[in-house]
């Protein structure tokens, strides 16, 4: 890491507009390079050990055996590795991840996909109680929303409708690629832009990658939250869409969604509210009494919003829900072709064949659960974080960053704080590391609300801290790669190193 850290100190003053042109100058040199890779190697293996630790206790299969295993041999090697896993989520050692975590709740998701673990939504002839399902649970998941807000004389132009998707990613690409679209047929506009705040969720990146839009983050305030007048002025004549969060997923601050709305309204845009992580918190905290700005369909100026059932609507993993002020924007989401020789197809989403017992499941946990298992989940979760946050606002040497409801994020002034984030690994957390600024933060989930959980975190974090002060100069294993990502200008050598370590996951 010497000579990684010798640049990073060189290159710390340099003119961002001068990163750039000066990375591409660098990887064109071939002693460089060759440094670059080598320490990147390096880095990659002093992580493969904890993320491979199966490699000396299991046996590796890179063939299909000759012959099959009996039944009972899978799942026995499949039920190891679940016990073995389930020991940190189930104990509340997660930030996010797991959501619900309630070994009754799992087993009752479980037996409402393997009703329908052979349905398959692309076959609506066949399986139209999957349709039928999905379409509960987008108006379920609309009027929570905000959809009761839109007047039922309103015409398929203004009615909330949308789509059961993947994840929070998907719902989010499809969103953006309606907007590409629509821009395209209705104002003319060969190559779509994006304003979005630079705490907006990745996905809104990938989107852009994906669909070859121009993506404009505009910086934050000084409070996380996104600064409506900057982002009123990088809107152009290209401009698609406006992009809020409701909260973001670094600082978990809710953006001001009204005044970014109504921006998007009077500019004739599209504005699109990420509720991803907050969609299934923010209706249930607003009736608890909390303090919640509006963020949904109840603003004029919201046209879209992502949130996702499989957080805190505890389904399984593997839905979300895209929604939609009109059938007519809901269409540029749509792929249909009539040209195939294979007969006429049509997908609402990015994939065609779809497993519609996760739609089941999601349904099944709606239904199971409501308004009142939503209201009591919502309060447990912000009466623990309320602690949570009470807790590390104690500890002179960290700083909360914002003003977060559940998804708490903190740095230090004065020590290193992905030392800390991994001295608390060391203890079994798993906490996400943040940069710009460099920070940790902790997403509040149902386990974490079990006895003794928050206390146990907090004790943990107060002992981390000491241990990182009585220490400043050690590197640790993984602090390196963290600060490494956070400091270097040159995003594209990051970019290189995170391609390597996508690559070692898929090594056996």
């Amino acid at each position: 890491m010497d000579d990684i850290e010798k640049l990073q100190r060189r290159l710390k003053w340099l003119p961002r507009p001068l990163w750039k042109p000066l990375e591409g100058l660098l990887f064109a040199s071939p002693r460089l390079r060759h440094e670059m890779e080598q320490q990147f190697g390096e880095l990659i293996e002093q992580l493969e050990p904890a993320l491979k630790p199966y490699r000396q206790e299991f046996p590796v299969y890179s063939r299909i055996p000759s012959q099959g295993f009996p039944r009972e041999r899978v799942l026995d090697e499949l039920q190891r590795y679940a016990v073995r896993e389930s020991e940190r989520w189930s104990q509340g050692y997660a930030s996010g991840a797991v959501y619900h975590g309630d070994a009754e709740h799992i087993a009752f998701l479980n037996q409402a996909y393997a009703l329908h673990s052979q349905s398959n939504p692309l076959h609506a002839d066949l399986w139209p109680s999957t349709i039928k399902l999905e379409a509960e649970i987008i108006s379920m998941t609309a009027h929570m929303l905000g959809a009761d807000s839109v007047p039922h004389s309103s015409g398929a132009d203004d009615r909330i409708c949308g789509t059961v998707t993947s994840g929070g990613t998907e719902s989010i690409i499809l969103a953006m690629k309606a907007y590409r679209d629509w821009g395209r047929e209705e104002k003319g506009i060969r190559k779509a832009e994006l304003v979005v705040p630079e705490s907006a969720h990745a996905a809104f990146e990938k989107a852009a990658w994906y669909f070859g839009m121009k993506l404009v983050k505009v910086p934050v305030g000084r409070d996380y939250r996104a600064d409506p007048a900057a982002m009123e002025a990088a809107i152009t004549a290209r401009t698609v869409a406006l992009v809020g969060s409701a909260p973001s997923f670094p600082h978990g601050v809710i953006d001001p969604i009204a005044s970014l709305a109504e921006i998007a309204r009077r500019h004739g845009l599209g504005f699109h509210t990420d509720a991803c992580l907050g969609g299934f918190i923010l209706p249930w905290a607003e009736r608890l009494g909390y303090d919640v700005p509006p963020f949904d369909f109840r603003l004029p100026g919201v046209t879209s919003i992502s949130v996702d059932t499989h957080k805190y609507g505890y389904a399984a993993k593997g839905t979300s829900v895209v929604l939609y002020r009109g059938e007519r924007l809901r269409r540029y989401q749509y792929f249909a072709t009539s040209t195939w020789p294979g007969g006429l197809y049509f997908s609402p989403t990015l994939a065609g064949s779809r497993p519609g017992g996760l739609s089941a499941a999601c349904w099944a946990a709606m239904l199971s659960i409501g308004e009142e298992g939503y209201l009591q989940a919502t309060r447990r979760i912000l009466e623990t974080a309320r602690l949570i946050r009470q807790g590390i606002e104690s500890i002179p040497q960290l700083r909360v960053l914002g003003d977060p409801l559940w998804v708490i994020a903190f740095t230090s002034d004065e020590l290193d704080i992905f030392r800390i984030m991994e001295e608390m690994a060391k203890k079994g957390w798993s906490l996400n590391g943040l940069h710009h600024p460099a920070a940790v933060h902790i997403c509040v989930t149902l386990p974490h609300t079990l006895p003794g959980v928050a206390q146990r975190f907090l004790a943990d974090l107060s002992a981390a801290v000491e241990e990182v002060q009585m220490h400043p100069q050690a590197k640790g294993e993984m602090a390196p790669v963290y600060g490494l990502a956070a400091t270097l200008p040159f995003r594209g050598m990051v970019a290189e190193l995170l391609k390597r370590y996508l690559d070692m996951l898929y090594r056996l």
